[in-house]
């Protein structure tokens, strides 16, 4: 670990880095940004749940294509998931999601 300066003040040092918002650590794993992924989705999907309330289709369908989707998809050409934990953590969100809607 390397300790750097930015004139008198020492920088803290730390263990993960967000570069092109995708979240790296230093193990290079990408479990962090799934985490951080599903965290903003359920928050996203919890406003739309609170304030809507219709649970039709044709209202949560666009909500979700165009709130939810870009959460779990950001970067994700870049970070693909391979864990399988981070792998069933979005799968849970977007089981989550399809709940919420009306008859599906």
């Amino acid at each position: 670990m390397q300790q750097h300066r930015l004139g008198a003040d020492l920088l803290e040092s730390s263990s993960a880095e967000k570069e092109l918002a995708v979240l790296v650590d230093n193990k290079l794993s990408m479990s962090q940004q799934s985490d951080l992924g599903a965290k903003d989705t359920k928050g996203v999907l919890g406003c739309i749940r609170k304030s809507f309330a219709s649970r039709s289709r044709e209202v949560i369908l666009p909500l979700y294509s165009a709130l939810v989707r870009p959460h779990l998809e950001c970067c994700v050409q870049f970070w693909a998931p391979q864990d399988k934990r981070d792998m069933e953590l979005l799968k849970w969100v977007q089981w989550r999601a399809t709940k919420s809607i009306k008859g599906l």
